[in-house]
């Protein structure tokens, strides 16, 4: 099979070239810290699990979340990425094949991407709303309006100036830091009394492992299109190591601290979200946080909506990038504002079911393959989607109506998909069901 019957979304792809790379301090490290110290990841990182379990526990299961969505959901990707200097789109044409490879990885990632600029525009409006003094509440005008100007604004820039908002990314990350260290400082007074109400370790570890590697578990397969920018084995490591362990567990470990702190301090504080906290400290300074925390949000916002357009008009050229990067920002807009996006937990879990049997199927074919990309596989790789299969029915099964001792066993549900799919996709290509590789050769 030659080039010229390869999928235009392989032939007119081209790798990355060494000069182009970079340090891992440059591009991997503060990409990927920026992503855990958007707010959406730690909002709600304390609802049902510091009733439950010490706080020492719980930094320490920050920390094994940390390490596991580094290893099982970063590291191959990158490595790939790395090696090849092709973006995820081109690498999991191996693991699930050049024709498979249209919906999965290519157009999940977009359609996951319009839930995740829900979730964006959700806490932007939420946050513009509380700063001006309006009641924020979903299926109001003014939440509606907001949520409107926000969305497609972000979507615009998405797709015109994106290369302007990635020169002050990383600059623009420190604002969320400074606002969760002052935060912190406020309330670690409380700390020390913080006492679980209702004791359950396993429930606290397992959830809190869940929440952040589910969060993560998108931009873990995206490891790739990080990749094709390392230079190396060592910024690969590196990278991940500072960029996702160490930040988990800054951006993740001292709201959550936060939250305990401040429920012994503010004993009518309302829930566990770290929002109730900022509005708690009160008067001119928590609107300020609040338009600042709403200015973190713009990254994120711009970096999901260039990933979901380039994602449909890679795979489907005959819609404009522009076109339906406004589409999918229109069904987001809708999940923002009817309320729908603020059920982070439920949506997490969603996206681990999606990418754990993804990134699963990834490494043992990587493994399969002697730690190397193997190249794009003929047609539909049904190792890969039978590996998908099977892993994403066991990534929802604490969704399903199941008996409440196997839901609390099903957690982390995102660890269990991803091995789940690396397990079944070694089974089924042992059994024969992987296609023969095909020669890329970029136009």
């Amino acid at each position: 099979m030659g080039a010229d019957m390869l999928p235009d979304y392989l032939a007119k792809s081209s790798p990355n070239p060494p000069s182009a790379r970079a340090p891992w301090y440059k591009n991997t490290a503060p990409a990927y810290a920026g992503i855990f110290l958007w707010i959406a990841f730690y909002n709600s990182i304390a609802d049902g699990t510091i009733s439950h379990a010490s706080l020492t526990l719980c930094l320490i299961a920050l920390a094994a979340a940390g390490f596991l969505s580094y290893a099982l959901y970063y590291y191959i990707p990158a490595m790939l990425g790395m090696q090849t200097g092709y973006p995820l789109y081109v690498v999991g044409s191996s693991t699930f094949g050049t024709r498979g490879g249209y919906v999965m990885p290519g157009l999940l990632m977009g359609l996951l991407q319009v839930g995740w600029l829900g979730v964006g525009t959700f806490f932007a409006a939420k946050f513009i709303l509380t700063a001006l003094g309006i009641e924020p509440k979903p299926g109001t005008a003014p939440f509606i309006v907001t949520g409107i100007v926000w969305g497609y604004v972000m979507a615009w820039i998405g797709v015109m100036g994106i290369q302007y908002v990635a020169r002050v990314a990383t600059y623009l990350n420190f604002i969320p830091l400074l606002m969760i260290l002052l935060v912190f400082a406020k309330t670690s007074s409380g700390i020390p009394a913080h006492v679980p109400s209702e004791p359950d370790p396993f429930v606290a570890f397992t959830l809190l492992v869940q929440i952040v590697i589910g969060f993560f578990a998108t931009a873990g397969a995206a490891g790739a299109d990080f990749g094709i920018n390392s230079r190396s084995k060592s910024d690969v490591r590196w990278g991940g190591l500072v960029g996702i362990v160490l930040a988990v567990v800054v951006a993740g470990g001292l709201p959550l601290l936060s939250v305990a702190g401040a429920r012994v301090l503010v004993p009518d504080l309302a829930g566990f979200n770290y929002d109730s906290v900022v509005s708690a400290i009160g008067g001119p300074l928590a609107a300020a946080m609040f338009f600042l925390f709403t200015l973190a949000c713009i990254p994120p916002a711009c970096f999901s909506s260039f990933i979901a357009g380039n994602s449909f008009s890679t795979m489907i050229p005959g819609v404009s990038r522009m076109g339906s990067t406004m589409a999918g920002m229109t069904v987001a807009i809708i999940l923002a504002v009817t309320g729908v996006a603020e059920n982070l937990i439920g949506f997490f879990t969603i996206v681990g079911a999606s990418f754990g049997p993804i990134c699963g199927a990834m490494a043992a074919d990587y493994l399969r393959s002697g730690t190397r990309w193997s190249g794009p596989r003929r047609g539909i790789n049904w190792a890969g989607y039978g590996a998908w299969a099977a892993g994403f029915i066991v990534g929802i099964l604490p969704f399903l109506p199941v008996s409440p001792e196997l839901r609390r066993v099903a957690q982390p549900a995102v660890v269990y998909s991803f091995l789940t799919g690396f397990a079944v996709y070694w089974l089924l290509a042992a059994a024969g069901l992987e296609p023969e590789t095909v020669e890329l050769t970029p136009r």
